[in-house]
């Protein structure tokens, strides 16, 4: 019998008996198990039109071959994979020098399974130095606080919550909307062991202006003593800014930038799992936070909330440096945003629709309904109705004071091409003038915001 048939028949023998939440009785044959599973994942979307994820969904054939050959390194084993932790040294002392550090020799760095946790390491930063520093004065250390904007991303909400730091957010409005420095004052006090800037808002993709803000802590600091550094979340613009807008500062040329988070799985390039913190010198992550792992005769700090973790994607990140270079990047980013621009030149000029960004800083953007335009329905419709066509673009609403605006917004990744965004603009136009069509407003029971970091 052809040997697929028969894994076919295995297969659905199998599934007659099979319990969804119980382990089977006993073993089946491996195409079995592979039908069974690959038809799961059947029912997923396609990677490509889903417009609502900032993470890689393709990278080349190379690239594919490299990860299939070291998809069993463990980062964590230094001693038994001494290349592989060489590579990730290698690969945040090309960050710390695209980032404009100093010296890339003293500054320190590593990697981590995504951008939440290098935000969470360099908030722990953060509190133990200043812990240190209020001990050191014989001052009270219970009570740190954390300032950020409340467009802030969910994992600095976790930080603060596991880590017992009081969030103090700068609300967002109409005049600044964005976390600028405005009213910082207000915020701040001896509690504060650092504020948070965002290098591309989630909710609409716009920069933080990271050297207003480090302006606003210089007056402070002028004023009341008080040294409150900066970490910037760069979570999607620290893989954009520096191809794109070079002449932008935002990075290690501010003083008070002390660290700079950024996910290698986004516009890094690099499949989902790798995320990058890189400190302006080592003096800024407090040496009892890192522990220190020998190998072959040397040292490597080490400094994660995880242990066990792949090392494929940290190959895979220098891979892509060695493949693209700086050039390569300028150009892969680049035809990003011009897609981006693109789109949402297109969406701005339908008369259903007011931009809020346009894809200029990061290519990202969002918009809204323009005002009054109907009645009958929303941007939620819309975003079910383009998902019956395969495309998830994401409804939802704007950061607390903004609550009553909804948007909707596109990622484009090096994957979007001009072609497939004009399949999208098409399906969007065919689908407003479903909806125009309409003579009363649908139903709005059960909805929930299909909105996704």
């Amino acid at each position: 019998m052809d040997e697929e048939l028969a894994a076919s028949i295995d297969r659905r023998l199998a599934e007659r008996s099979l319990g969804r939440d119980r382990l089977p009785p006993g073993p089946m044959s491996a195409g079995a198990a592979y039908r069974i599973v690959h038809d799961e994942a059947l029912l997923d979307g396609n990677a490509r039109l889903n417009l609502a994820t900032f993470v890689t969904t393709w990278m080349d054939d190379e690239a594919d071959r490299l990860y299939a050959e070291t998809f069993d390194k463990n980062m964590i084993d230094k001693d038994e994979y001494p290349s592989t932790a060489a590579v990730e040294e290698r690969c945040w002392r090309v960050l710390a020098d695209l980032w404009h550090a100093p010296s890339a020799r003293h500054a320190i760095g590593t990697s981590t399974t995504g951008s939440s946790e290098a935000c969470m390491l360099a908030g722990l930063a953060f509190k133990r130095r200043w812990q240190h520093a209020r001990k050191a004065a014989g001052q009270d250390a219970s009570r740190p606080n954390l300032v950020m904007s409340s467009a802030v991303q969910v994992c600095w909400e976790k930080f603060c919550n596991y880590w017992d730091v009081e969030m103090r957010l700068v609300p967002v409005s109409e005049a600044h909307p964005v976390f600028d420095g405005h009213d910082l004052d207000k915020h701040v006090d001896e509690n504060t062991i650092g504020v948070v800037a965002i290098m591309g808002v989630t909710f609409t993709g716009a920069y933080e202006p990271v050297d207003r803000i480090a302006a606003a802590l210089d007056a402070i600091q002028a004023s009341t003593g008080l040294d409150i550094p900066i970490h910037v979340d760069g979570a999607s613009g620290a893989m954009i800014a520096p191809f794109l807008q070079p002449d932008l500062e935002w990075d290690f040329r501010l003083e008070r930038v002390h660290s700079i988070s950024t996910s290698g799985h986004k516009y890094g390039g690099v499949y989902p799992g790798l995320g990058w913190v890189v400190w302006r010198e080592e003096r800024w992550l407090p040496e009892d936070l890192v522990f220190r792992v020998s190998y072959l005769g040397g040292d490597m700090p080490t400094f994660a909330l995880n242990f066990s973790r792949p090392g494929a994607q940290v190959l895979l990140q220098y891979y892509l440096f060695l493949r693209l270079g700086f050039e390569g990047y300028t150009a892969v980013q680049q035809g990003a945003q011009d897609v981006a621009v693109h789109l949402s030149r297109a969406i701005g000029a339908m008369p259903a629709f007011r931009l809020l960004s346009e894809g200029t800083d990061i290519p990202v953007f969002a918009w809204t309904m323009a005002d009054g335009y109907t009645q009958t329905w929303d941007l939620y419709h819309l975003s079910d109705r383009l998902r019956m066509r395969g495309w998830l673009v994401p409804a939802y609403p704007l950061a607390k004071n903004l609550e009553k605006i909804t948007v909707q917004r596109i990622v484009v990744r090096r994957d979007l091409s001009h072609d497939l965004a004009d399949k999208l603009l098409a399906d969007i136009e065919a689908e407003v003038a479903y909806l125009d069509r309409l003579e009363s407003p649908m139903p709005r029971e059960g909805r929930r915001p299909s909105f996704h970091h």
